[in-house]
């Protein structure tokens, strides 16, 4: 079996990814979020001699991992994923036949404490997957806004007390900045302050530690990652031969709902009856519509939705909300603008 370069680090649905994903040996694939080689390492185990692989990760940690890669198919850029596009235009590549996308927070980084990701382990207040890149996360939570901080805390860790956590870490910010509190720059010290906020947890959420679900949203707003992935979704297409794939492993219900109606929505080609409408009114109206302007075909066709079994799972408990979805290039144009050309 196939092990993996790191081994604090187990490499999430990294056969079923690479089962879904290599449909010829001598194409060339993208993995757009190196991590530490997993993924990378099982892709080329799966290449033929001319087969080639680029990688991309914007974490120096992962740069350093690639250079352990002694292989003539491989190449490595310190990128986001995000910038696949210009990548792969600067290599003379105009289309690859599949990408993926692992869009986890790797073990070595949730375990290193003064990358700042965990509240399980004391550390600065960091959270950014490239550090020498942006704001940190103690200084983005020094000068936002209230109503902000909400927002982000609600829609991108679904945490139904985001307003009383949102206002007690704003005021800290102001006492700090007063010279009332101590600022606020460890991991350890905005976990105490989200646990007293949140003195109750329904059943449902009891055994979740109470700062779980913010510092997934400040992570997620401090590393852009809905618009990385966003742009990648939107980039995908115009990237991949037809028949070419896309597999993408999301950890959370944000993540997975824009993967999914990415997908579906690039994948209809017509819309379906409504459910209590007559055939005859369909009829008209669909006859109506294809008098219209000329839609564009479809873009994807979607293959499959895996989730890691229950050994693996028991193996390894952050994998148990991984969602690996996978989904076709059709032939024809990939967008639109280019069906109407």
């Amino acid at each position: 079996m196939l092990a993996d370069l790191d081994p604090a680090h187990i490499t999430v649905l990294r056969d079923e990814a690479i089962d879904a994903l290599v449909t010829d040996p001598r194409g060339v694939y993208v993995d757009l979020t190196f991590g530490r080689g997993g993924h990378s390492l099982a892709l080329l185990s799966r290449l033929a001699p001319e087969g080639r692989l680029l990688a991309l990760d914007r974490d120096p940690e992962a740069a350093q991992s690639a250079r352990r890669f002694q292989d003539p198919r491989f190449e490595f850029h310190r990128a986001a994923f995000s910038s696949v596009r210009s990548v792969l235009a600067d290599r003379g590549i105009r289309s690859v036949t599949g990408l993926l996308a692992d869009l986890g927070v790797s073990s070595p980084q949730i375990d290193q404490a003064d990358r700042g990701f965990s509240f399980m382990r004391d550390g600065p207040l960091d959270m950014r997957m490239d550090p020498t890149v942006g704001p940190t996360a103690a200084q983005w939570l020094a000068q936002v806004g209230a109503e902000e901080l909400e927002e982000v805390i609600r829609d991108y860790g679904d945490e139904r007390n985001a307003g009383p956590i949102a206002r007690a870490i704003v005021s800290r910010c102001q006492q700090a900045a007063d010279g009332q509190a101590d600022p606020l720059v460890r991991t350890s010290q905005l976990a105490e302050l989200v646990a007293k906020t949140v003195r109750r947890r329904s059943s449902a959420d009891a055994g979740q530690h109470p700062a779980t679900r913010t510092f997934q949203a400040i992570r997620i707003r401090i590393n852009q990652e809905v618009g990385e992935l966003d742009a990648l979704l939107e980039a995908a297409p115009g990237l991949l031969t037809p028949g070419g794939r896309i597999g993408i492993i999301s950890f959370h219900s944000l993540e997975d709902r824009r993967v999914k109606q990415a997908f579906r929505q690039a994948g209809e080609s017509s819309p379906s009856r409504p459910r209590g409408m007559g055939r005859g009114q369909w009829a008209l109206l669909a006859a109506a519509a294809s008098a219209g302007p000329r839609t564009a075909p479809p873009v994807w066709r979607e293959l499959a939705k895996i989730k890691p079994s229950r050994p693996a799972s028991l193996e390894n408990p952050r994998a148990r909300s991984a969602v690996l979805r996978v989904a076709e290039r059709l032939g024809g144009p990939s967008s639109p603008a280019e069906a109407q050309s």
